[in-house]
């Protein structure tokens, strides 16, 4: 069988995007809450094959998140480089964000590397466009995976922004709060312990989502798993 050859410009790309797409891809999609106005209905595993065959093109992938199609823009994350991100760039794709996992991908696969992305994550965080202050909070728990060299100090600054976005009861937000919260906590022993102090904080609020954060990131900090990998961590 012949491989397929993919040509790098803007056409041949969405050509190969549209040769890809799957409706019952798209239905799966939208019982994820995955509703965006123009999506073809791709895997994200299938994405992300195809942008190791693409290589890294920074040009090509601005030309990918202007056509407006999900499954591009999920391309665009993907292929985008991060030494060419602006500050304007990413101020310009996160108003554009129509779905948690544009918002997720693009914060994981990108945003993160750029040396903006503690300062957007903090400002995002205080935000009241939904997919926005849920950029923050997953470019949070992004950077605290991926952010190897990062001092303590820098995640420390995330916890105010948890505190004040623990009362809102939208659910793509207080998910990627706690998602925050979690990934901070499971860094390393000192953070663990200030994140349980956050979470004990917000466990004495009345409001719906305040309680299911709180409750949802003990049971994760102080589960046997956790605990043993980060004692075992800081014994190295």
């Amino acid at each position: 069988m012949t491989k397929h050859r993919l040509t790098m410009d803007i056409s041949s790309v969405m050509d190969r995007l549209r040769e890809l797409s799957d409706s019952s891809v798209k239905r799966s999609q939208e019982s994820f809450a995955i509703t965006p106005s123009r999506a073809l209905g791709i895997r994200v595993p299938v994405l992300r094959k195809l942008a190791r065959e693409m290589g890294v093109n920074h040009a090509l992938a601005c030309e990918l998140w202007q056509t407006g199609v999900h499954e591009a823009r999920m391309l665009a994350a993907f292929t985008g480089d991060p030494r060419q991100v602006t500050r304007e760039l990413m101020e310009q794709w996160v108003t554009d964000f129509d779905s948690w996992d544009i918002c997720d991908q693009t914060c994981s696969a990108l945003f993160d590397k750029t040396p903006f992305a503690f300062q957007c994550a903090v400002q995002w965080a205080h935000r009241e466009e939904e997919f926005v202050r849920r950029a923050g909070f997953a470019m949070m728990a992004a950077l605290a995976v991926h952010d190897k060299k990062a001092a303590d100090e820098q995640f420390e600054t995330f916890f105010d922004s948890i505190l004040d976005a623990a009362d809102d009861n939208r659910n793509f937000v207080k998910k990627a709060v706690n998602w925050a919260l979690r990934q901070t906590g499971k860094r390393n022993m000192h953070l663990h312990g200030k994140a349980l102090e956050i979470a004990e904080q917000i466990q004495l609020r009345q409001s719906a989502s305040a309680r299911w954060i709180a409750r949802d990131a003990l049971r994760e900090l102080t589960s046997e798993k956790v605990c043993n990998r980060l004692k075992e961590k800081h014994r190295k």
